[in-house]
């Protein structure tokens, strides 16, 4: 694996590490999900994609929205996976059921009880019950996703999460709207606290925000009024931001330089923070913490080179130690 961080990781199936459709985004794991690093016994892994547009065969041009990944790597010799379409379940005037695919860059994802909320940029944020997530029959046309006589076309896959509601991207008069291109969590605060950031270049704002949860609905506490403010927001992130998440009142800050250029890891606090060059692997995106074990962990998204890895937190501190 390239890359000087990386500790551990896995690559995904042939048909996935070289699709020109699918393309890895977020990332999160158990160990944001439950204070015992599982679910069920099992150590999971959770990745968001998004679906480029392009031609399906004879067909018109379309995307297929966002999914979800869940990786069993109990055994971290030999991880499983199953993907989940997500969709938004539309229901008509006349009571008939339509599927939509769920259009978001999917940028990042945080596990946190029963929900996954994925990063939807000027969209918000947009959150999935996993106890809703349904199997439909195999097969069905890999082309269309619709509901027709009791039967579901879902471009083949077996499960499809619906979207429970969304977290709609506003605000206050004189503020520019924050874009959510990527989300973490916070562990170590309490409540929990929802970490998002921007992407930005060319001027464009690199912000960083938090968000409280609700320890008991794991959502996010609202004011008087129904919104959900940041309890911080600061200006203070970097160029090319793909990924940020807080460990012990530290920024991890993942950047990117493009489909051949290594990524760098930036440590700190916003507005200083310290880069570590050229650690990451090329295309390196979302970040998240898995505290028993030590490690941040990333994921790559460009085709052929698309890997999911863990490096120690410990080989990256915050300042930089003078010896005697």
């Amino acid at each position: 694996m390239p890359g000087r961080a990386p500790q551990w990781g896995f690559r995904w199936d042939d048909e996935d590490t070289h699709s020109p459709r699918w393309f890895p985004q977020g990332i999160t794991t158990s160990a944001d999900q439950s204070d015992t690093d599982d679910v069920g016994g099992r150590q999971v892994a959770c990745v968001s994609w998004y679906s480029k547009t392009l031609r399906w065969k004879t067909l018109r041009w379309r995307s297929f929205g966002s999914r979800l990944t869940f990786v069993d790597i109990t055994d971290g010799d030999h991880p499983r996976y199953r993907h989940v379409l997500l969709v938004e379940p539309v229901l008509g005037v006349d009571g008939h059921l339509t599927l939509r695919p769920v259009h978001v860059h999917a940028g990042g994802i945080v596990w946190h009880g029963p929900y996954v909320y994925v990063a939807g940029t000027e969209r918000g944020i947009r959150a999935f019950r996993l106890d809703d997530i349904v199997a439909v029959p195999t097969g069905g046309r890999r082309s269309r996703l619709r509901v027709r006589d009791n039967k579901v076309d879902a471009f083949g896959y077996r499960y499809l999460a619906p979207l429970r509601f969304c977290y709609d991207a506003e605000a206050d008069h004189g503020t520019d709207m924050l874009r959510y291109s990527f989300l973490s969590l916070d562990r170590g605060t309490t409540p929990h606290q929802l970490i998002g950031g921007e992407y930005g270049r060319n001027g464009m704002s690199t912000r960083l925000a938090r968000f409280e949860l609700d320890p008991e609905t794991s959502l996010l506490l609202a004011q008087d009024d129904g919104y959900s403010r940041p309890v911080h927001l600061h200006p203070g992130g970097v160029g090319h931001m793909q990924g940020a998440t807080v460990v012990d009142g530290t920024y991890y800050v993942t950047t990117s330089a493009g489909s051949s250029g290594y990524g760098d890891l930036w440590v700190g606090q916003p507005g200083e923070l310290r880069r570590f060059a050229e650690v990451l692997p090329p295309g390196p995106e979302d970040i998240t913490y898995w505290p028993s074990t030590g490690q941040l962990w990333s994921l790559t998204e460009y085709p052929s080179r698309r890997y999911v890895y863990a490096m120690n937190r410990s080989d990256f501190p915050p300042t930089s130690v003078r010896r005697p």
